[in-house]
C-alpha cells in the first residue's frame, strides 16, 4: 500500500484493507460503514469509567486501565442500551482493529452527529502519545474516549461515534479555507440553537424522535452579533459554502486561538463531494465559549477547512442515501425532529 500514490485512502482502498486482514473487525461490516474517504467505527460490549484520561505512553490500553486508581466501574453495553452520563469519562474498546502497512497511518474524528450533540470523543491507540493518531504500520485494537458534556447518552454495541481516516505517505497538495460564521438572517428566523442543560437522554439510535424544545433553544442575532456565554454550548452555520471535489478530502481545523476565546467544532471530516449539490452545503459549528464571554460577530473567521489529495477517486460520493447533511444549512443532529 505505501507504494501507492500518496493521499487519502478512498472506499475501495479501505475495503481491499479488510479483505487481506489489515482491518479486521469483531462482527460483519454495516452496508453503510465504509464511507467516501472514511471508516466508521463501532462500540464493543463494555464501558470503562475512568477516573481521569490519560495517554497510555510506553503501555497498551488495557494494562494503562489494569493500574490501581484508573478504573472506577465497569459497564456492560447490551443490546437494550447503557446510559453514559455527562460529566464523567469513559473508554469503551472499538470492535475494528489494526495492523497497518508500513506507510499507511491514520487519522480519527467523531462524526458529525456525534459533535452535534455535545460528546466529545478521542481515539485512544496502543503506546499512543497523541489522541485521534495511529501511527503508520500500528498494529492493535482501537479504544474510544467518550465523554458527554451536555446530554446524557443511550449507547449500544456496533453505534458509531467516530470515524478513521487512512493515509498512505504524506499528505499532498495541502490547501487551506478560512470558514466564518453566519449570523445574518431575516426576522424570526434563528442564527443558531443554544442546549439546555438539563435536556434529558438522546437515544443515539432515535433518528428524528427527540423534539427540538426539549433539548434546545433557539438563537437571534441583534445587529449580526452574538455573545457566547462560557461553558454553554451552541450549533451555529459557516457564512461560506463549503465544496468538496471528488479528488479531495477535506478537515476541519482550529485557526490561531489568538482571534477568540472558544472553540468552533469537534468534529471535522468531510468526504468527497459533500456540497456538490445544487445550492451547496454549508459547515454546521458546533461551538463552546471558554472562560469569559464572548462576542461573535457575523463573518468572523472561526475554523479553517483544510483540503489535501484523495490516492484514488472513491466509488461512491457524499450525498447518496445515507448521507445526513447533503444540502444543510443550520443543522441540527439527525437524532432531532425537524423544527417547527
Amino acid at each position: 500500500m505505501a507504494d501507492g500514490k500518496p493521499g487519502v485512502l478512498a472506499d475501495r482502498a479501505l475495503a481491499a484493507l479488510f479483505e487481506s486482514g489489515a482491518i479486521k473487525s469483531l462482527s460483519a461490516l454495516d452496508d453503510d460503514q465504509i464511507q467516501p474517504a472514511s471508516l466508521d467505527l463501532r462500540l464493543g460490549f463494555e464501558a470503562h469509567r475512568i477516573r481521569a484520561s490519560f495517554l497510555p505512553g510506553g503501555r497498551s490500553v488495557a494494562d494503562t486501565l489494569a493500574e490501581p486508581g484508573t478504573e472506577l466501574h465497569r459497564i456492560e453495553l447490551t443490546p437494550q442500551g447503557a446510559v453514559l452520563e455527562t460529566g464523567c469519562v469513559y473508554v469503551v474498546p472499538l470492535q475494528e482493529r489494526l495492523r497497518l502497512p508500513a506507510g499507511v497511518s491514520g487519522r480519527a474524528n467523531p462524526k458529525s452527529s456525534t459533535g452535534r450533540i455535545d460528546v466529545f470523543t478521542r481515539v485512544v491507540s496502543n503506546r499512543a502519545k497523541a489522541f485521534d493518531d495511529v501511527p503508520t504500520g500500528y498494529s492493535g485494537p482501537l479504544w474510544l474516549e467518550i465523554s458527554p458534556r451536555t446530554f446524557p447518552i443511550l449507547v449500544r454495541p456496533g453505534d458509531r461515534l467516530a470515524q478513521l481516516r487512512l493515509r498512505n505517505g504524506q499528505s499532498q497538495d495541502v490547501t487551506e479555507k478560512t470558514v466564518s460564521i453566519d449570523l445574518d438572517q431575516a426576522d424570526g428566523v434563528p442564527v443558531g440553537w443554544r442546549a439546555k442543560r438539563h435536556g434529558g437522554l438522546i437515544d443515539l439510535r432515535g433518528i428524528g424522535q427527540h423534539e427540538v424544545h426539549e433539548f434546545w433553544e433557539p438563537l437571534y442575532a441583534r445587529n449580526g452579533r452574538l455573545i457566547l456565554d462560557p461553558e454553554e454550548f451552541y450549533i451555529l452555520a459557516s457564512r461560506e459554502t463549503v465544496k468538496v471535489p471528488a479528488g479531495k478530502a477535506a478537515e476541519m481545523a482550529p485557526i490561531a486561538p489568538e482571534l477568540g476565546e472558544f472553540r468552533a467544532h469537534y468534529a471535522g471530516f468531510f468526504d468527497p463531494g459533500f456540497g456538490t449539490n445544487q445550492g451547496g452545503s454549508r459547515a454546521v459549528l458546533e461551538v463552546r465559549s471558554r472562560d469569559v464571554p464572548f462576542v461573535l460577530e457575523h463573518g468572523q473567521p472561526v475554523a479553517k477547512l483544510v483540503y489535501e489529495s484523495m490516492a484514488s477517486k472513491p466509488k461512491a460520493l457524499y450525498g447518496g442515501k445515507t448521507s445526513n447533511y447533503q444540502g444543510q444549512g443550520l443543522k441540527l443532529s439527525k437524532h432531532f425532529a425537524r423544527p417547527d
